[in-house]
């Protein structure tokens, strides 16, 4: 195996809890008294435009939400939505150790839309982990579409071999391999910790 030099993480559901997915939505329709079938068929007609930079939060709201006079605000519902992020410390700390090494380029590669990824960004201070954030919302690709796998490839001129992908999705990990990338299956920070050690990423900084 080559030397790795490059490390891709997912972020929600990895080192963050995922910004809007399926139990956020849940949640969402339980807090606004929402009907669930109408709204979720609403994201789902959304949801490529909205992960890949071409339909705003605003946008959103109003198609999935505010097509219809509510009782709460669109502020309210747009901070309900924020506060779906919370981190994941012992995965953030395994982030840090390698990050501290200084021996990898280490980038977000993501599904996320553009408001939520950018306040997930500044929230959590993202960027004194990370070099770079492939997200789907900048690049208009979506995991897990080869395409945006290829495009961080050639932005960061890494090779498949030399680069490890992290990701809690199997999907993912499965489209990652078939370009000869290497992978790891995330399910939690003692098993992530362990997976890199075995592809020779150290934590030490030696």
């Amino acid at each position: 195996m080559p030397e790795v030099t490059a490390l891709f993480w997912d972020l929600g559901g990895v080192v963050l809890t995922n910004g809007w997915d399926r139990p956020a939505r849940r949640q969402a329709v339980e807090e606004f008294r929402l009907d669930w079938e109408e709204f979720e068929d609403r994201h789902e007609l959304l949801l490529n435009g909205f992960e890949t930079g071409t339909v705003t939060l605003s946008d959103y709201m109003q198609r999935t939400v505010f097509y219809r006079e509510r009782p709460f605000t669109r502020d309210e519902f747009k901070k309900f939505v924020f506060e779906r992020s919370q981190p994941f410390p012992e995965s953030l700390e395994v982030l840090a150790q390698v990050a501290k090494t200084k021996k990898y380029l280490i980038a977000a590669l993501n599904n996320e839309s553009f408001e939520i990824n950018e306040y997930r960004i500044d929230t959590f201070q993202l960027r004194g982990y990370f070099n770079a954030f492939f997200s789907s919302c900048y690049l208009g690709v979506r995991k897990p579409d080869d395409e945006i796998y290829r495009r961080a490839l050639s932005i960061t001129h890494r090779k498949p071999a030399e680069c490890i992908f992290i990701d809690d999705r199997g999907l993912n990990v499965e489209s990652a391999k078939e370009l000869g990338m290497n992978a790891v299956h995330f399910r939690n920070a003692a098993q992530l910790r362990e997976s890199l050690a075995e592809q020779g990423v150290t934590l030490d900084g030696k």
